[in-house]
């Protein structure tokens, strides 16, 4: 917590007080106000883009990849069929390898598609989790019993139905989990969208601040420039929060149900 706090008494700082005075405890003029006028007004508002830009990332591609590992477990676990431990073996392989040695890979496939510098140059990588698919699997072993998905099917029930209605249900505690996880690892997402664009419009907010902390020494700058970073990446970080008060019972159930069948 202490970089977190730090943050938070930093930010009612100027930039002259981050360098100058003691770094965990309040400044001496509190402008809390005064820069958060200023950052909503730095550069026609782009702060509110990136902020924007974010929320699409990782809210729409958070809910894309929890229903992909939803449907991936679903098969894994319910469906018998010729290569299924071998694919599953796949998607463990894809937990395994760093996200950080894809990034060269991935910017040679979309440049050589023309999408680099795109909003699905950023959105297509980040919306699949392997980790959602086998965090939703080891849950459903016991989460989804096989009994109340053959009851459903004698009922007349359809297999798309099933997993709509039931067993979408019953993981609820792991599908929200996922959803959590990768929400954050999205929003947090910095590597990727540093290779891939270049236009400031499509900037998530941590490649948006990165960009305007590097304005810090240019001629035009805004005045206090590392200050509104601070405050930037202050207001980046309550979306965050408030997800994980939301959302937290329901993540604190999931992991502990993972971690008990794994």
């Amino acid at each position: 917590m202490l970089p977190v706090w730090w943050l938070l008494v930093s930010s009612t700082k100027s930039s002259g007080e981050l360098f100058s005075s003691f770094g965990f405890w309040l400044g001496h003029h509190n402008d809390l106000a005064s820069k958060l006028r200023q950052l909503v007004n730095c550069r026609g508002g782009i702060f509110f883009c990136w902020l924007l830009n974010s929320a699409v990332y990782a809210g729409v591609g958070s809910v894309v990849a929890t229903l992909l590992a939803a449907a991936a477990w679903f098969v894994f676990a319910k469906y018998s069929f010729r290569g299924r431990r071998a694919a599953f073996r796949l998607v463990l392989a894809g937990v395994l390898v760093p996200p950080n040695l894809l990034a060269l890979p991935l910017y040679l496939t979309f440049n050589s598609v023309h999408a680099v510098n795109t909003f699905w140059s950023v959105f297509f990588p980040t919306s699949e989790s392997p980790f959602g698919v086998y965090l939703a699997r080891i849950y459903a072993e016991t989460g989804v019993p096989n009994e109340v998905i053959d009851a459903a099917r004698i009922d007349g029930g359809s297999e798309t139905r099933i997993f709509r209605s039931i067993a979408l249900r019953l993981m609820t505690p792991a599908v929200i989990t996922i959803f959590l996880l990768q929400f954050v690892a999205i929003w947090t997402n910095f590597l990727l969208p540093l290779m891939m664009l270049n236009n400031e419009h499509l900037f998530p907010v941590t490649l948006g601040l990165y960009t305007l902390n590097g304005l810090t020494n240019e001629a035009g700058a805004p005045p206090n420039v590392v200050a509104l970073v601070v405050m930037g990446v202050l207001i980046s970080i309550i979306p965050l929060v408030i997800a994980f008060l939301l959302l937290q019972r329901y993540w604190r159930g999931g992991i502990v149900v993972g971690a008990v069948q794994g």
